[in-house]
């Protein structure tokens, strides 16, 4: 459940608060006692509903971000699409283990 809601977090960060400059509150990624998996899904399908409409509004993928995050050199549109796939591809395969060691199992 902390991926998930990891995702969410960089997710808003990246893409609501950096690129679109909304001001927005970018969710801790804590796990609360209050946290299931149900409600860390719906809130992280949400977001990329939210994030898919910003990017689907983009017409150039070389626009920039409105706000600096982490660089203070802009970012493109095109960087930020890369960078969450690598992130979330980083994080479903620290997914992936974390279920090797409860089941045994090796993906193929």
């Amino acid at each position: 459940m902390g991926l998930i809601k990891h995702l969410t977090s960089v997710e808003v960060l990246w893409f609501q608060f950096a690129f679109a400059g909304l001001d927005v509150d970018v969710p801790s990624d804590d796990v609360t006692s209050a946290d299931t998996v149900v409600s860390a899904l719906a809130a992280y399908r949400e977001t990329c509903r939210a994030n898919n409409v910003i990017v689907d509004d983009c017409r150039d993928l070389d626009q920039v971000c409105q706000r600096p995050v982490t660089t203070p050199e802009p970012l493109s549109l095109r960087w930020l699409l890369v960078h969450m796939v690598e992130e979330t591809a980083r994080h479903a395969g620290h997914a992936d283990i974390l279920r090797e060691q409860i089941d045994g199992m090796t993906g193929r």
